[in-house]
């Protein structure tokens, strides 16, 4: 009787960071030009591997199918956070929060197998140069790209609708920055056992098996280096590889701090701060590690600038 009585909650208030205005003025400049400039990057990666002839590779493909994850993750949040910062809080109603909930988890899901089937493109050009023109044709770069955002979207989706029926029935307030999984699930009045299970289901299948796949690739390409004779010969087979080892690094650590280990003993600030590694930080950095890092985007954006000034 006490359960029925219970209002049911439509519609919760994120808290966002409880600072004073100054400092959230502050932040909110920070993140809107976070924000610009990661737009404008994953853009210029875009629309460079779509005009630059020499950019048509497999590799730049795949950059550029995880240029549109990082423009999909950073606008499903930013926005949402610049009305926190600016108004101290945000009311949101339960179908809008599951939907960047969902857009979310669907984005960070393509990424996690998009960054699997990259590495699996380095293990191809180094450990099978020979066949590798014929393996990863473009009609099979388009059907991976295709099969990692089926993948995302699709196992999200189951999760997303169980969370959807959940009932809340308590208190409507998610101190957090966005709507993410584990802040709405502590708020629902009903057995949550289900949906935890399902977390660590997907968490195996989208986080776990293509960070195994990773690792595996790689320790076949630096076999396959180390057996190159020339000191020359290695470093430029490590360097093609190194930019996509960077980003996958600092996704992967972050996902991993977010959702695999226990958050007992974490406060909510920290929790905050890391969700914002992989919603803001890594679609911000992920463009500049491959236009600093890659000596053919560098060149196509030369080339792009000096036809513009002759226009």
């Amino acid at each position: 009787m006490h359960e029925l009585n219970l209002t049911k909650v439509t519609e919760f208030f994120l808290l966002g960071f409880q600072v004073n205005q100054g400092f959230r003025i502050s932040l909110f400049c920070i993140f809107l030009a976070f924000y610009w400039v990661t737009i404008c990057g994953n853009l210029l990666i875009i629309t460079l591997v779509s005009t630059s002839r020499k950019l048509h590779t497999p590799m730049y493909f795949f950059i550029s199918q995880l240029s549109i994850s990082d423009i999909l993750v950073i606008s499903d949040i930013v926005p949402y956070m610049l009305h926190i910062l600016l108004n101290n809080g945000r009311n949101i109603t339960l179908i809008e929060c599951i939907t960047q909930l969902y857009f979310l988890g669907s984005s960070e899901s393509s990424e996690c197998f998009l960054l699997s089937i990259m590495s699996y493109d380095r293990y191809v050009a180094i450990c099978n140069p020979l066949r590798y023109s014929t393996i990863m044709t473009s009609r099979h770069c388009v059907i991976l790209s295709i099969t990692c955002w089926l993948f995302g979207f699709s196992f999200i989706f189951i999760y997303i609708i169980h969370t959807a029926n959940l009932n809340f029935c308590g208190s409507d307030i998610i101190d957090h920055l966005f709507c993410d999984f584990i802040p709405l699930v502590e708020l629902a009045c009903t057995d949550v056992f289900i949906i935890h299970l399902e977390m660590y289901l997907f968490s195996i299948l989208i986080v776990i098996i293509p960070s195994t796949i990773i690792v595996i690739s790689y320790v076949h390409i630096v076999l396959a280096v180390l057996k190159i004779p020339s000191s020359t010969g290695r470093q430029k087979a490590f360097s093609t590889c190194s930019s996509h080892l960077i980003v996958v690094s600092l996704y992967y650590w972050t996902m991993f701090s977010v959702y695999i280990i226990p958050t007992k003993g974490r406060s909510l600030t920290m929790s905050k701060i890391l969700s914002l590694l992989y919603t803001v930080f890594t679609p911000l950095v992920n463009p500049i590690i491959y236009s600093l890092r890659n000596r053919d985007i560098r060149k196509a954006v030369q080339e792009t600038r000096d036809k513009l000034m002759i226009w």
